[in-house]
């Protein structure tokens, strides 16, 4: 016979109240209680440390292309107006800037930070 766990359970020392059969006519008179399934909750912030294991872990581009390249076209409006660019040197800036915000990165969590800050470029 395969061994079976016990759990204590606190005892008051009186027999356990018998439990009432119920009638036929109270069944079908109360509720259905099935439905639908509340969805399981994590605690906070749980998520939010699974999503930057899975980021710091990745190799996918974290700043889309888009958004890059239209911050690369608004800082070189600065220095010259109707400038145009390649879109494969706009993606050479990208991947030549990924570890330097990764450096950027550890520098943050070293410090204690989620935040990176521009003195830490």
């Amino acid at each position: 016979m395969a061994f079976t766990k016990q759990t204590a359970r606190k005892s008051t020392g009186k027999a356990a109240p018998r439990k009432q059969p119920v009638t036929k006519v109270a069944r079908e008179s109360a509720p259905a209680t099935g439905g639908v399934k509340k969805p399981y909750r994590y605690r906070p912030g749980t998520v939010a440390l699974r999503k930057i294991r899975r980021y710091q872990n990745s190799m996918e581009l974290l700043i889309h292309k888009l958004i890059f390249q239209r911050r690369v076209r608004e800082i070189a409006q600065d220095f010259k107006t109707d400038l145009r660019l390649q879109s494969l040197a706009v993606m050479a800036l990208q991947a030549r800037a990924r570890p330097i915000f990764e450096g950027t990165n550890l520098c943050a969590i070293h410090a204690k930070r989620v935040t990176i800050m521009p003195k830490a470029l």
